[in-house]
């Protein structure tokens, strides 16, 4: 038997939690200064992360040796097992006309940009964001506005803004399913208390898109659209993440906003257009032209659709330049098609509500659920406590991954696509993600090595000193964890167990901070080298990654402030009804 020990470098807590951090403090030097892949500062940090669980927290060599290969076994289900899954639904989709229709259809709704970043950019960046995530929604949404009009370094910032609500539950509720993992806090509690949090993003986030496409006038001219888009897509996830299935939660709710601003835009409409021509008068309506390509439909098509890696694009998808001058088509595709379009989202709606029903989801506990204790862990903390981390339980049918897996073979028939086509695609699908594979792997080892020796809790405890102020830096430590590794599944494996621990100590509730964690940490997804370096590709700009930091800098900082504030409240009595 292992027994963590708090203090046991010099038999100080602070000299203890300043070696700890090392690990951290490697893999974002690295990576944020400088410039290394990702996947070698994930592997160069879990080596030092080893070294001190050997040395310094006197961890048995085998034992911290079984705590990597239960980090990698986690890293590689259900994490890739849901990424992996989900890429390949979105892979089939783009491999048939059936993905440009749906670009097609959110185009000819409206020729109002303003409307449009709303539409794609929130919308459909949302949808992309459930299934693809890690790149593809910036770099698609943006080469979609691109191609409707709006120039290309505004395409960009709009798309990067507009990837923060909907991360938090992104890849099929992936950064949430990791937390729980890392902290053993239900899974339940820490999706509804992320759904009470995000929403209040949500609100705002249509609107600063209306006011970067046409600054006040925008505001003032489209906001009915705009907070419809907001409260339709914060009340969504709100619902869906407390009282339905957290992994459709991206899904319902972009589909529940493209339904609501539709709606809105039957009763109400602007009183001017903001289109690539200029501004003009609502009516007649007139059919745009469009100036650029649809980029992201020929990347997506030849397998370079900017998916990336879990923190970020590792190669950044190759876009053509904005001067490709190839029309896109506007006009409103037949009811049937669009239909057809929308399908693989309607099938893993179905699929997931079915696997919900109470009989069903019983009998998938039975037979698709295993519990295990890992082989070689046997670790108490230091108050002589069994560390919940060395069981495991695995959900082999009833994984998201596995219903997203249904998911795609439903999808396959309903295109038809054969299954040698089927089988291609999803091994390029690993082969795009193989850098994403050992950065995952890798960095979920140096969470489980750092949990499981003591590391975090050392770590925890030291920063439990800040007393009631740690509800203020817990989101300030998600935020600068997701702006430096590009990925909120990354920041909530790291920092998730060593939130709950110095929540614990200081009084504050741990899914509250834990949660907090991945909600705070999205405002910092929009300046993360690797998804700028994906929207400076996608709209052609290459070097562009210092213009759009400096643009989207204070939007970042200033939402960060807001969900801070509401973080803060609700540690207190005043919102700390809302913690469940």
């Amino acid at each position: 038997m292992f027994q963590q020990i708090l203090d046991p470098i010099a038999g100080s807590l602070v000299i203890s939690a300043l070696c700890a951090a090392l690990p951290l403090v490697l893999l974002f030097v690295l990576l944020g200064v400088f410039k290394v892949k990702a996947p070698k500062a994930a592997l160069a940090s879990l080596a030092l992360s080893l070294v001190l669980a050997i040395v310094g927290w006197q961890m048995p060599v085998n034992q911290a040796l079984s705590a990597t290969a239960a980090g990698i076994f986690y890293g590689l289900f259900p994490i890739l097992w849901i990424l992996v899954n989900a890429l390949w639904i979105y892979r089939l989709t783009v491999a048939t006309p059936w993905f440009e229709v749906l670009g097609q259809t959110i185009r000819s709704i409206s020729n109002d940009l303003r409307i449009l970043s709303i539409l794609i950019a929130f919308c459909f960046g949302a949808l992309l964001e459930s299934l693809a995530g890690f790149g593809a929604p910036v770099a698609i949404s943006a080469a979609m506005l691109m191609a409707a009009g709006m120039k290309p370094l505004k395409s960009a910032v709009v798309s990067l803004l507009a990837n923060t609500a909907p991360v938090a539950f992104g890849a099929m509720a992936a950064p949430i399913i990791a937390l729980n993992g890392v902290t053993g806090l239900p899974l339940h509690d820490l999706s509804s208390m992320a759904g009470r949090q995000t929403p209040f993003i949500a609100l705002i986030v249509p609107l600063l898109l209306v006011f970067i496409v046409d600054g006040r006038r925008g505001v003032k001219q489209t906001w009915p659209v705009a907070l419809v888009a907001g409260v339709a897509f914060g009340a969504a996830q709100f619902v869906t993440s407390n009282y339905f299935a957290v992994e459709l939660t991206d899904v319902v709710a972009a589909v529940v906003t493209v339904a609501a601003v539709l709606l809105m835009l039957k009763v109400w409409q602007p009183k001017e257009t903001v289109g690539m021509g200029g501004t003009v008068e609502a009516a007649p309506k007139a059919e745009p032209e469009a100036a650029h390509a649809a980029a992201a439909v020929a990347v997506a098509r030849d397998g370079r659709s900017a998916a990336g890696s879990v923190t970020g694009a590792e190669h950044p998808a190759s876009v053509p330049a904005s001067g490709t001058a190839v029309s896109a088509d506007n006009s409103r595709p037949e009811p049937r098609r669009i239909w057809m379009a929308i399908a693989p989202y309607l099938i893993i709606i179905a699929v997931f509500s079915v696997a919900q029903i109470p009989f069903v989801k019983t009998w998938l506990g039975q037979v698709g659920s295993v519990t295990f204790a890992w082989p070689g862990l046997d670790i108490t903390d230091s108050a002589g406590k069994p560390v919940a981390a060395t069981k495991f339980k695995l959900d082999h049918i009833k994984a998201t991954g596995t219903l997203l897996m249904f998911s795609g073979l439903l999808t396959m028939a309903l295109y038809k696509i054969t299954a040698s086509q089927g089988l291609r695609i999803y091994r390029d699908t690993i082969v795009q993600l193989r850098w994403t594979i050992v950065t995952v792997t890798a960095v979920l080892g140096l969470s489980f090595v750092m949990n499981l020796s003591g590391q975090t809790t050392t770590l925890g405890f030291a920063l439990a000193s800040a007393g009631g102020f740690f509800a203020i830096l817990s989101p300030l430590i998600g935020w600068i964890g997701v702006a430096l590794t590009g990925s909120d599944t990354s920041s909530n494996s790291l920092f998730g167990q060593m939130q709950a621990t110095a929540a614990a100590q200081t009084g504050l509730s741990p899914v509250l901070m834990a949660a907090s964690n991945s909600s705070a940490g999205v405002m910092g997804k929009m300046l993360s080298l690797q998804n700028l370096a994906v929207a400076s590709a996608a709209v052609g700009l290459d070097g562009a990654e210092g213009a759009l930091f400096r643009k989207l800098l204070g939007w970042s900082l200033g939402l960060l402030a807001l969900i801070t504030v509401l973080i803060f409240l609700q540690s207190t009595p005043v919102l700390g009804w809302m913690v469940p």
